[in-house]
């Protein structure tokens, strides 16, 4: 299979899908342009803030994109290409795209309120308790996930000491660019011009200064910096910090087909390899490794929890929600190009290549090599890449760290608990969510990822509840959302209880060290609650949906 079929085959598609599709849905769903959001009925200038659409369209792709379309199909990639192509297609049109563009449309028909809030009005308070119990969990394994990652990719080389130094510097200019932009009412065109090559600077100042210091030493910094920037205002750091991420994204795309037409790369990886490879089953596996590449529960919260707030006309909803997502899709399938292009098995670690970023990196800026462009040419396009993961995952810590706070503030809001114990602060729930997220990551990516997808996944149940019951009760088709709640269910349980197994096995065999201990029980006291929520949620939810009547 020649790389170039593949991807122009994928865009095709992608493109043809949000015509049809996706305008079908914001036409069922009822999508009107001439509704207020809540981002100018609510306005308040901290979480509520109406965005201009290329600047929401950036916070909210780079929040989604993170490095799960990445790793994900990289990582999935030992079952050949055409499994991962399928579900990259299938499941990011009918699935994750619908979710996304679904979740956000929800929130704003409920004042920008969270899941949880369009869950209680729409099938109960108990199950509002439980949603919220419940993502914030999974919002602690998507700290602890990223966080490794990022730090993973500040150490190690030179290389990766340039794309440290190139993060720090991009912070006090994002911070710049929304000051000037929302607080002096600078030209957008005029200030992403002169950010654009700013960030080219910070690229330039990265490859000729590296900071080059220890893994535990970036941890810290990172879980300073999500704290810290989690409970700022969204205009200070996350609108324009994302906005201008979302350009490094861009460059990476255009970069990577350019790349791919111009080297026309073979695939080396078989289409198929087998149902069952090592200890590993087609179903469940695929479906919850690729995650963000094809429908990540994550992504609602995003929608619900930040985008919503921000959105400045309903219509805007289906290119910032469906779009996003098919975008992202576009990504997966570039990364799956990547591994297949570098290994015959799709057995990335065993080649050597390290973690997935290092693997989509090399395999990108090898594209230029191969047609013959100088070493710092190569060099430069690696740092490029490797810096524009580092902040789609920084994004991603962050927004989910605030999300967090909001989850954790949301249990103990009005209680004699929260009042007492100040737990409905949201510096208080900002602290007690970063440092349960750090306990998780000490184990490491590699541990947790499985878990996180799972659980991830899990999430767009309840999501597709919240979008369903709603539908319902306004009388609107929402038969399109029956087939991925059934399914995403039935994956996301069968893997966790997999993932529970495993774990206690493992710790019945004994022979571990202490951190594997720690982190096998802690992920096995995790999976028992979320899945009995899930449960009770699915139930309840199900109730509702396929009830007589709605609540």
């Amino acid at each position: 299979m020649n790389s170039v079929v593949l991807i122009l085959l994928a865009i095709v598609i992608f493109v043809v899908a949000y015509l049809t599709y996706g305008r079908y849905l914001a036409k069922t769903w009822g999508v009107d342009p001439s509704r207020k959001t809540p981002a100018h009925e609510l306005e308040d200038g901290v979480d509520y803030c109406p965005a201009k659409t290329p600047v929401l369209m950036g916070h909210h792709f780079s929040s989604i994109a993170g490095a799960g379309p990445i790793n994900g199909p990289i990582q999935a990639a030992f079952f050949g290409w055409l499994p991962c192509f399928l579900w990259i297609v299938i499941g990011g049109i009918f699935f994750g795209a619908v979710q996304d563009f679904g979740s956000i449309f929800v929130s704003i028909r409920h004042e920008g309120k969270s899941l949880g809030e369009v869950i209680e009005e729409n099938i109960g308070r108990k199950s509002r308790v439980l949603f919220t119990v419940f993502a914030w969990l999974v919002l602690l394994l998507v700290i602890a996930a990223f966080a490794d990652i990022v730090a993973n990719s500040f150490t190690g080389s030179e290389a990766n000491g340039s794309v440290a130094t190139a993060s720090m510097l991009f912070i006090p200019l994002a911070i710049a660019f929304g000051f000037f932009v929302y607080r002096k009412n600078a030209p957008m065109a005029v200030a992403s011009i002169i950010g654009v090559i700013l960030l080219a600077a910070c690229v330039a100042l990265g490859l000729a200064f590296p900071i080059v210091l220890s893994k535990n030493f970036w941890l810290a910094f990172v879980f300073i910096y999500i704290m810290i920037a989690s409970v700022t205002p969204v205009w200070i750091l996350l609108q324009p910090r994302d906005y201008l991420s979302s350009f490094l994204l861009y460059f990476m795309m255009i970069a990577a087909v350019i790349g791919i037409f111009a080297a026309h790369p073979v695939v080396k990886i078989p289409a198929f390899i087998g149902f069952h490879v090592g200890n590993n089953y087609l179903f469940p596996t695929l479906f919850i490794t690729i995650a963000c590449g094809a429908i990540s529960g994550f992504h609602s919260l995003i929608g619900s929890g930040t985008t919503s707030k921000q959105l400045d006309n309903e219509k805007d909803a289906l290119l910032v929600g469906y779009g996003s997502m098919l975008i992202e899709c576009v990504l997966a399938v570039i990364s799956l190009i990547a591994v297949a292009t570098l290994t015959a098995d799709g057995q990335f670690a065993a080649a050597g290549y390290g973690s997935p970023t290092v693997v989509f990196a090399t395999a990108i800026s090898g594209f230029f090599a191969v047609i013959g462009l100088p070493d710092g040419a190569v060099n430069a396009t690696y740092t490029i890449i490797s810096l524009a993961v580092s902040c789609f995952c920084l994004t991603s810590l962050d927004t989910g760290t605030r999300l967090g706070r909001f989850m954790f503030q949301e249990l103990f809001a009005g209680t004699e608990t929260g009042k007492k114990l100040k737990l409905d602060n949201m510096y208080v729930a900002t602290v007690i969510t970063a440092l349960c997220g750090f306990a998780l990551c000490l184990a490491g990516y590699q541990k947790v990822w499985p878990l996180f997808g799972a659980c991830n996944q899990l999430v767009a149940v309840p999501a597709f509840l919240a979008v369903g019951t709603y539908l319902k009760r306004h009388k609107r088709n929402n038969k399109m959302l029956y087939i991925p709640i059934v399914f995403m269910a039935c994956a996301t349980l069968v893997s966790l209880f997999f993932s529970f197994k495993n774990n206690l096995v493992a710790l019945i065999g004994g022979g571990l060290d202490g951190t594997a201990i720690f982190t096998n029980v802690l992920q096995d006291v995790i999976i028992v609650p979320i899945v009995i929520l899930a449960i009770i949620l699915l139930i309840d939810g199900g109730k509702v949906l396929w009830g007589k009547e709605a609540n």
